[in-house]
């Protein structure tokens, strides 16, 4: 979820563009579930992120292997859209695009995007009932968590969203307790 600054910029106006497009044609949820996808892809498979993004390949064979790989899988507007991205020199900023359009489409249906960072992966269960949790504390509709698993959190979890970070990990009492032992030793 977290994305270069500049690139947000520049990629902006693209899912703009996109998500007015797909409410006008009536076509939002094809393009929601196809950007869904796409980033799970994308995030599986990096050779194919870092070969969109570079220079030295024309565009050409940037849509050659865009045909390839996606074209069958995604809804002809959308692939359309991936075109325009390539053959405006754009297709390098795919991944900050598909962030700003699911921000406007969670944001229009009260979806709260949260990023959480766990030492272990969760269960189905502790999931749901996180989910459950945050839908109170946050008055959203559905919420969207994106979980990170980083084992140098030792334990526990910590919470990211637009403006609060909540920390619960062992890391963090940790080192909490080291300033507060440093504190009381330097007397």
């Amino acid at each position: 979820m977290s994305v270069n600054p500049l690139a947000s910029k520049i990629a902006t106006p693209y899912a703009r563009a996109l998500y007015d497009f797909s409410v006008e044609q009536n076509i939002m949820h094809q393009v929601t579930a196809d950007f869904q996808n796409l980033e799970v892809f994308l995030a599986k498979t990096p050779e194919l992120t870092e070969y969109l993004s570079n220079p030295v390949i024309g565009v050409k064979q940037k849509e050659d292997i865009l045909a390839k790989t996606l074209k069958s899988q995604l809804n002809s507007e959308t692939f359309k859209f991936l075109m325009v991205l390539v053959s405006r020199d754009r297709i390098n900023l795919l991944s900050s695009v598909i962030v700003s359009y699911l921000e406007l489409v969670y944001k229009t249906a009260s979806v709260k995007m949260i990023e959480v960072s766990t030492a272990f992966p969760f269960t189905t269960l502790q999931k749901l009932n996180l989910i459950k949790k945050l839908k109170e504390l946050t008055n959203a509709r559905e919420i969207r968590l994106v979980v990170t698993v980083d084992s140098s959190l030792i334990g526990g979890f910590l919470i990211k969203t637009n403006s609060k970070v909540i920390d619960f990990t062992i890391k963090n009492q940790l080192e909490n307790l080291a300033k507060h032992l440093d504190g009381v030793l330097e007397i």
